[in-house]
């Protein structure tokens, strides 16, 4: 008997999403909004994260509740998004009551598009305003080239000209009345792997920028430091879940849901990532934690699968759909020792 189901992740309730991309500029931003407030949790695992609030989750905090999650682009020129959300949240009568005003509390990461479109326009206060008006009225998902996932691409470890498009994904699952999703902007220094086959879906082009390469093989021609490693990098999810977690378990749900990353990236977690993941609970739901932690990390694998297979070229990058074209069948497998 199959117990699980897969379902759309724009069904889960108590959070709603807006998206907002500039499309010339190669950027945007994806906000995750909670009216009643959502308990989270983040594990950040990659050495070079662009964030704000983040201390708020830590669970020495005193702070239970969020409001919103913002996942943008523009590396840390784009956390002032986070602002825009917090006025629009405010002006709505959204966040925490301290008496002369309700201050919302809203958590950012950011991931590194600035060589893709422009290097100078960024999210700023008015995109993060208007995907936060959209995910309150209109909201508006979707996997691909969009919101976040704009200047999203993969496979960097020899610069930009032999990188791929990726995007953003999706992946949403139901056992009984227990709700798990997870969407995540893929934006790796390393390849793309479906984790059930190992078959390389995206990454490193080769010479020819038709075929695919391998990032590991790349790196082992030489154990000498390499200085100009490319740093624009950073994958960023939201996993969502109707359990009941309180802050502590969040950040263990979290950090089990990177196995999802290491499942299907290679290289992943490096130096030149800030590989992030936000958990949170918007429902009062029982169920086991560790259960809740290993279907988060097969919910954050399906949805890079959706974000690679669901993007589209742009920028003079290709995407999986046409790099496919003319590898049809073939496979990148890891090599192990």
């Amino acid at each position: 008997m199959d117990f699980m189901k897969q379902i759309d992740v724009k069904d889960i309730e108590n959070i709603a999403i807006g998206q907002v991309e500039n499309r010339e500029a190669g950027t945007g931003c994806t906000v995750f909004i909670a009216r009643n407030g959502m308990r989270a949790g983040l594990s950040v695992q990659g050495g070079g994260p662009a964030s704000r609030e983040s201390q708020l989750l830590n669970p020495l905090m005193s702070a239970q509740y969020i409001h919103g999650i913002v996942l943008a682009g523009g590396s840390a020129f784009g956390l002032n998004a986070a602002n825009g959300a917090m006025q629009l949240l405010e002006e709505r009568g959204i966040g925490f009551d301290v008496g002369v005003t309700r201050v919302p509390l809203v958590c950012q990461a950011d991931l590194f598009d600035l060589t893709v479109g422009s290097t100078s326009i960024r999210p700023d206060e008015s995109m993060g305003l208007e995907a936060t008006r959209l995910a309150l009225e209109s909201p508006n998902y979707r996997d691909g080239n969009h919101g976040v996932g704009c200047g999203c691409t993969v496979g960097k470890i020899r610069g930009m000209e032999h990188c791929m498009k990726s995007g953003i994904g999706s992946y949403a699952m139901q056992i009984d009345n227990l709700v798990i999703g997870a969407v995540v902007a893929v934006n790796s220094l390393g390849d793309v792997f479906d984790y059930r086959n190992r078959e390389m879906l995206a990454g490193l082009l080769g010479d020819d920028r038709k075929s695919l390469s391998s990032t590991v093989e790349f790196m082992k021609r030489s154990i000498d430091v390499n200085e100009n490693k490319f740093v624009g990098n950073t994958t960023l999810s939201v996993v969502m879940t109707n359990a009941y977690f309180e802050k502590t378990q969040l950040c263990k749900i979290a950090q089990m849901a990177h196995d999802g990353y290491a499942r299907s990236i290679e290289p992943v977690h490096t130096s030149a990532d800030g590989d992030s993941i936000f958990a949170v609970s918007v429902g009062d739901v029982k169920a086991d934690q560790d259960l809740v932690g290993t279907l988060s990390a097969e919910a954050v694998s399906e949805a890079i699968i959706a974000a690679t297979k669901n993007a589209e070229s742009a920028y003079g990058y290709p995407a999986y759909r046409d790099i496919n074209r003319h590898i049809s069948g073939s496979h990148i497998h890891r090599i192990t020792s």
